[in-house]
């Protein structure tokens, strides 16, 4: 999809006439900034692409920036908000929860404020899971918590029972924290609202580590993902440099996209083969990767390899495809399998080594998130109350071009966000690592 065909326009439950509490200066002296809806932001930042469409007669696609409104749709004395978080866990999602919290209740005085358990499954009658009330109190000292205080599922919910749910609780505003597949829940959550004429804002704040959500440049806790998984690369290559011909073996999350896998190199450049799903690779042959990995370890005594959970799927073809609760393909090993076909590999070679294989994962995604999402996730979640508070509905808060914006939430589910082979980012690995294609000439994978 071309940007300048993609519509960013954003929804509204109806005109806001209520002059923002915002508006009022604040115990500390000052009010706050405001930011008005003709405020945008340009999808393109190169001058020659804007040029080529303004030669066209086209305009240049925008997102509306995000932030405070001087006039809000909803009365905060009146209104009740919920909070859900789903799919895999991830750092940061306690500081979304407590960012959106504090805002709601100290600056725009809401304090109806409710905590939705165990993802979806905590609209659903049938799983009796009961709700949180969210005070200031409550959400004070969960920073240095891992995972999240309302916890999380995964699987597909009936729509009709969760907008039953949140008539019953008199919900306005639903802000859902999730991925890929939470935010194409929320898309028919909100298409079901609007069936139902209900005034119910949905909010969707885009949260996965893999960092592959479409038209969101950054998504929290990757930044915290990174730091883990480098240190995981540290460990692997000093234990590879411990030993004779020692190898490290790291595999990271990135389920069709692997940035993570090709930062972290980069942020730690002791690596030396980077398999990410975006570029297919050879296992055997003479250019396939366990003979450039024969080569690197014979040549310089150790190697380092990283891999992402995506890559190398191709490998198993044979195997019956399966998915999981919320309908993901279910991935095979290929860290797994890369570790078995190492060790037979320098058996049959002769060749004496010791391998090392880490998969620090579910470490990652349980971990209080670092400093710098810390930071992301405060602006992430008050941008989100404010679009919530302004009338604002059916979209995703997302960073862009180095602003926080609004982005139409039917946009971001069209398809995932991918390392571009040919863009800079792998080019970069390519030179940190110095590894070859990994294809031979004439590989049935190649296409």
């Amino acid at each position: 999809m071309r940007f300048e065909d993609i519509d960013t326009t954003i929804q509204t439950l109806g005109e806001a006439k209520i002059p923002s509490p915002l508006l009022q200066p604040t115990e500390r002296g000052g009010g706050t900034y405001f930011v008005d809806d003709d405020e945008r932001i340009l999808l393109h930042v190169n001058q020659k692409e804007v040029a080529e469409l303004k030669k066209r007669d086209l305009p240049a696609p925008a997102f509306e920036s995000a932030g405070p409104r001087r006039k809000i749709y909803f009365d905060p004395s009146k209104l009740r908000c919920a909070l859900v978080t789903c799919g895999g866990l991830c750092p940061g999602l306690n500081d979304i929860i407590r960012s959106v919290v504090l805002e709601l209740h100290h600056r725009y005085g809401v304090k109806h404020i409710c905590g939705i358990r165990h993802g979806l499954q905590g609209f659903i009658p049938k799983y009796g899971h009961s709700t949180v009330d969210l005070t200031p109190e409550s959400v004070v000292s969960i920073l240095d918590k891992g995972g999240s205080i309302l916890g999380s599922s995964r699987g597909d919910q009936d729509i009709e029972e969760i907008v039953d749910s949140l008539e019953r609780m008199h919900i306005g505003i639903l802000f859902m924290i999730g991925g890929d597949g939470t935010l194409a829940a929320a898309s028919k959550i909100a298409d079901a609202i609007t069936t139902r004429g209900l005034k119910i804002s949905v909010i969707g704040i885009p949260k996965t580590i893999d960092n592959d959500v479409y038209l969101v440049a950054r998504s929290f806790g990757f930044d915290t993902a990174v730091d883990i998984a480098t240190q995981a690369i540290s460990g692997a290559h000093n234990e590879a440099e411990a030993y004779p011909n020692g190898i490290g073996l790291i595999k990271l999350m990135g389920r069709e996209s692997g940035f993570l896998a090709a930062t972290a190199a980069l942020a730690r450049q002791d690596v030396n083969f980077v398999l990410i799903p975006e570029v297919s690779f050879d296992i055997d042959g003479p250019n396939g990767f366990l003979d450039n990995l024969e080569e690197r370890v014979t040549q310089r005594g150790h190697a380092v390899v990283v891999v992402a959970e995506g890559a190398g799927q191709e490998f198993f073809l044979d195997r019956q495809t399966q998915h999981d609760a919320s309908g993901n393909v279910k991935l095979y090993d290929i860290g797994l399998l890369l570790k078995d076909r190492i060790l037979s590999h320098f058996q049959e070679r002769g060749i004496p080594m010791s391998l090392k294989y880490i998969d620090p994962s579910y470490i990652i995604r349980s971990l209080p998130a670092n400093s710098n999402d810390r930071v992301f996730c405060s602006f992430l979640g008050r941008d989100a109350v404010h679009a919530g508070m302004s009338g604002k509905t059916k979209l995703v808060v997302s960073h862009w071009n180095n602003h926080f914006v609004h982005v139409p939430m039917d946009q971001v589910i069209t398809q995932r966000k991918k390392v571009d082979p040919a863009g800079k980012l792998w080019a970069t690995v390519l030179e940190a690592t110095g590894q070859s294609s990994l294809k031979n000439p004439t590989s049935p994978n190649e296409e």
